[in-house]
């Protein structure tokens, strides 16, 4: 199962977060219109991923712990060329959860995939996801995560706990 390190925090200058993203990853980033489909399951996260504007789909189940800062995250992605369908035979057999609905900026910086989100219902937010390799260790990936957090802006007081999801559900 492949891992990653992944850090999530607020965003108060978005103006800022996005110029020290281009200039980072030397690219104008890749527009991603998405809305997850969160479903009940008993262990880890399972969302089935609309991909708005590139069609299809991908089914991702991933285990994080919910705390500040680094974390390591386990994960599977299964694509799929029919999301709908599938999220209407998920939503049957395993009832939804909730739904979350974002315009994402990706910026790959090296082995790190820089998430810059708006999410529908909770505002602004960056993701970091650290894709480690087979021989990385979790330091070596938070040791890339803290270099990186500094290098884009990212304070220690905005960073978050949980999915989207979550804090969706905490908001209602």
């Amino acid at each position: 199962m492949p891992k990653n390190v992944e850090v999530k925090a607020a965003v108060h200058d978005w103006d800022q977060l996005i110029e020290n993203a281009k200039r980072l990853s030397k690219s104008e980033g890749i527009l991603i219109m998405q809305e997850d489909t969160f479903f009940n399951v008993s262990k880890g996260r399972l969302k089935l991923r609309h991909l708005k504007n590139g069609g299809g789909g991908q089914l991702i189940f991933y285990n994080r712990a919910d705390m500040e800062g680094p974390k390591l995250s386990d994960y599977s992605i299964y694509p799929t060329g029919n999301p709908v369908e599938l999220t209407n035979l998920l939503s049957d057999a395993l009832g939804v959860k909730g739904f979350v609905k974002k315009e994402r900026w990706l910026y790959m910086v090296g082995q790190t995939r820089v998430h810059v989100d708006m999410v529908e219902g909770l505002g602004r937010f960056v993701e970091l996801e650290v894709v480690l390799t087979e021989d990385q260790s979790l330091e070596e990936g938070e040791a890339i995560a803290q270099k990186l957090m500094g290098e884009l802006g990212i304070k220690k007081e905005d960073l978050v706990t949980g999915a989207y999801m979550d804090l969706i559900l905490l908001s209602k």
